[in-house]
């Protein structure tokens, strides 16, 4: 029997490239009429990349990297506060990679395209476990039994919410809009940060149009705005070109940590399971390392029930880590008062004429590498 993945997302796809090559036949639904092409910029670090490494996937990953040369931090005018080193700042190091969504999905699809049936612009619209298989019937109106079924479809999956009813999210307080928009910006490879209190726009562009985003402290999905009314640098510029954008993405700052990750046949797998939050800048490895403690623990284990089990327990403590770089790093997402953006734009100016300004880097990182190889694979 086949085993059914909703999600053709990250987790989808690299759990069907383990899958196959345990023998196992998969099938992949995917609501989107096609491979998702857009997205944001993701990390790749730690575990998560010796799993690409294992795929044979981490050199077009490196290949398809963002390139990023440099941060630069701007004030309400626009003057430069200070401009440093991207991979010094973000603290990417060896084998991490930094690449656009849209085209790790991409290496992901056509890596398992061959040997995957996937199944674009449909869904799953229930599903009946039993003890033989799980009975499913699409919105197409298809029907089918599967072995198992692994809910891979986001913070707002609608497989956990069948099998588990509502598993309420943590808001963390703040708010995210990502677009993509013309480069009027006039930057390559290079990000640029505006920070207000409780507001922060960043955009970044590699070799083509530029990637805005927009946080902001506030109930979940409040009005953008309203939130971004009277700012400085370019923000009233950027809120109109939000208008146009045809890509926009705008949810809240939330994590999301299903009691249970498995019921019966049906397990949960990526953000569906375990959402730290964009935040944490972990989710997309969170969901490779999944991917892949899974499908080892299938092919090990006797039964299904014994897979789930040992795939939960392997995962849970690094996803508990992760889970808390969140938590802390969304402080410095959505910024404080005017006191605390004033004490993070000295530090940044002067940075740069640290003696020790790598050690210093390392030592704020710190709890970020130690999440990101939190579980041996």
């Amino acid at each position: 029997m086949t085993i059914l993945i909703s999600g053709a997302g990250v987790a989808g796809p690299a759990l069907a490239y383990w899958l196959t090559r345990h023998g196992r036949r998969v099938e992949i639904v995917e609501r989107a009429p096609e491979p998702r092409a857009g997205g944001y910029k993701v990390d790749v670090r730690g575990a998560a990349s010796t799993v690409l490494g294992r795929m044979g996937l981490l050199a077009a990953a490196k290949a398809a990297d963002t390139g990023m040369r440099r941060i630069t931090y701007v004030s309400k005018r626009g003057k430069t506060i200070a401009a440093l080193p991207a991979d010094l700042i973000m603290g990417r190091r060896g084998d991490d990679v930094e690449i656009m969504r849209g085209d790790l999905g991409r290496i992901l699809h056509d890596a398992t395209v061959e040997e995957t049936d996937y199944r674009f612009g449909d869904a799953i619209a229930s599903l009946e476990d039993g003890p033989d298989g799980v009975d499913v019937t699409f919105t197409s109106g298809r029907a089918g039994r599967y072995e198992l079924v692994v809910g891979a479809d986001g913070l707002h999956s609608a497989t956990r919410r069948q099998v588990f009813g509502e598993v309420p999210l943590t808001h963390l307080g703040g708010n995210i809009a990502i677009f993509t928009t013309e480069n009027t910006l006039g930057i390559d490879r290079e990000e640029i940060m505006y920070a207000e209190p409780g507001r922060l726009i960043f955009a970044y562009a590699a070799g083509g149009p530029a990637r805005v985003g927009m946080i902001f402290a506030g109930e979940p999905k409040s009005s953008i705005d309203e939130a971004f009314r009277g700012g400085g640098w370019r923000t009233a510029e950027l809120l109109a070109a939000m208008q146009k954008a045809g890509d926009l993405y705008f949810d809240s700052l939330s994590q999301v940590e299903a009691p249970r990750w498995s019921s019966g046949r049906v397990a949960l797998l990526g953000d569906a399971a375990h959402c730290p939050s964009p935040a944490s800048g972990q989710g997309t490895s969170m969901a490779l390392v999944g991917a892949y403690v899974l499908a080892e623990a299938l092919a090990e284990a006797g039964d299904h029930t014994a897979a789930f089990a040992t795939y939960e327990s392997r995962m849970r403590p690094y996803v508990a880590k992760n889970m808390a770089f969140g938590r802390r790093m969304v402080k410095d997402m959505v910024p404080g008062g005017r006191f605390a953006i004033a004490f993070r734009n000295y530090g940044m100016r002067t940075l740069k004429y640290h003696p020790r300004k790598e050690q210093v880097i390392e030592r704020v990182l710190a709890p970020l590498r130690e999440a990101a190889t939190a579980i041996a694979i």
